[in-house]
């Protein structure tokens, strides 16, 4: 089981171009953060940095390539679980009653979310 590690917003884009991508060299990575969200390589490289400090990246050289050291699933854990504990007063209940009181769902995702639930039973 990998250690909790906390990731700040802009640390987690930098992650998400490692999981969508796979591993990349640095530059590359600062190359899509710049074209996609207006990022000037210095800020990219100190996020990967601040990542690798962290043990969420690992560097391998040659060439600065950047390789995920932790899975999206464990962060995506972690962020749930403080949201529940924080937000929703650490209650499952009342996580799914804020999300489905929301009236946004079609029936296909109704039936779906069904389904889940079914399925831990």
């Amino acid at each position: 089981m990998q250690e909790e590690i906390k990731l700040f917003d802009s640390e987690l884009k930098v992650m998400n171009v490692l999981w969508n991508e796979g591993d990349l060299p640095a530059k590359q990575i600062a190359d899509k953060l710049t074209r996609d969200i207006g990022w000037n390589k210095n800020t990219t490289y100190t996020l990967i940095k601040r990542c690798i400090k962290k043990g969420a990246i690992e560097r391998i050289e040659p060439n600065f390539v950047c390789r995920a050291r932790i899975l999206k699933e464990t962060v995506q854990l972690a962020e749930t679980n403080e949201l529940i504990g924080k937000i929703f007063d650490g209650s499952v209940n009342n996580l799914f009653a804020a999300l489905l009181g929301r009236k946004e769902l079609s029936d296909a995702q109704i039936e779906k979310l069904r389904k889940m639930v079914d399925e831990l039973e």
